[in-house]
């Protein structure tokens, strides 16, 4: 009897579909390759072709120059090799897809990375049926249990207002969680200036480019102090305590990241704020998920691989771990 999934070919470079001679997310260039989303990790340059959506493949070419792309849009089916493929939203960040592979009466999902909060900067997690589901487990722990969204952007708020003569500096990845602070600021009222470092400009650009309203933004770089007195202002984590923040108003240090919820974290970065606001499914959903799709087995990617493996085994559902390279949670 053939082995489930025996048509897929997990490798320490990425995940390897021979019918259709291509790769998923390859960490290294590869001549054919699917992408789940931009995010450096997951998206690499230097492939002979790449199919993505057509966010993730504008991310890309940000990121990396022109790209050999096409254009997948969600629910658009193509055929490659022997193979059927199918993009799904992840709900992670912009552009970002599970990608479903149909093959010899068996259906692959390969999630990438994905969410299940609410995101107004990207489309919502689509739970697809599978007999294969291959996930991530970033957060893959009981002990990650992401709050309420609006809670968190409660305290940034409550911060500002109660310090107006100081700036708030929230430290969040360019790709994705800048983008969405600044998204749910704006979806809870706070309709004034926000401040950005230059890094940011054009990812910023790009997704308001792409319909996602973000507000009038201002350069940081450009502004004096004073304007700045009672102001949000959101760079790189690498900018919270870089030379470029000392041009900043007594700045309330923050940081949005799902890490946060480990306290040792925020003290060692000097987080005077921690804001737990991931961009990767908590523990919760993690395995709400697994009942959603209700896979045959569970394939675990990069992450807390073995906790998520014992939950699948005591749910009776077959689990393995996959040992991908190249994988890091710079972006959670």
């Amino acid at each position: 009897m053939t082995r489930l999934g025996s048509w897929i070919e997990p490798h320490a470079e990425g995940i390897y579909v021979p019918a259709a001679d291509i790769w998923i997310d390859p960490s290294t260039p590869k001549p054919r390759a699917l992408v789940t989303h931009g995010h450096a990790d997951h998206a690499r340059g230097g492939h002979g072709a790449v199919w993505a959506t057509p966010e993730t493949l504008a991310i890309m070419e940000v990121r990396y120059g022109p790209q050999p792309g096409n254009p997948v849009a969600y629910g658009e089916r193509l055929t490659l090799g022997n193979i059927d493929v199918s993009f799904a939203p992840a709900g992670h960040v912009l552009g970002s897809a599970q990608i479903v592979l149909d093959h010899a009466g068996e259906r692959a999902v390969v999630s990438g990375d994905y969410k299940r909060r609410p995101d107004p900067t990207c489309a919502p997690f689509e739970p697809v049926p599978c007999d294969i589901f291959i996930t991530e487990a970033t957060f893959g722990l009981p002990v990650f249990r992401h709050p309420e969204t609006h809670d968190e952007i409660d305290k940034l708020l409550a911060a500002l207002h109660a310090n107006p003569d100081r700036c708030v500096l929230v430290g969040a990845y360019a790709l994705g969680k800048a983008q969405r602070v600044i998204a749910e600021l704006r979806a809870l009222g706070h309709a004034d200036p926000i401040y950005i470092h230059g890094a940011l400009q054009t990812l910023c650009s790009l997704y308001a480019a792409h319909g996602v309203e973000l507000g009038e933004l201002r350069a940081a770089t450009d502004a004096d102090k004073a304007a700045m007195r009672g102001a949000i202002v959101i760079a790189p984590p690498s900018a919270l305590n870089d030379r470029w923040s000392r041009r900043l108003p007594d700045p309330i240090t923050a940081m949005a990241s799902g890490w946060m919820r480990v306290r040792q974290r925020a003290v060692q970065q000097g987080v005077e704020l921690p804001l737990i606001l991931s961009d990767h499914a908590d523990w919760d959903e993690l395995t709400r998920t697994l009942v959603e799709v209700a896979p045959s087995e569970v394939w675990v990617t990069h992450g807390r691989e073995d906790a998520l493996v014992h939950w699948c085994q005591m749910h009776q559902i077959k689990a393995r771990a996959l040992d991908l390279a190249g994988y890091d949670d710079e972006e959670s």
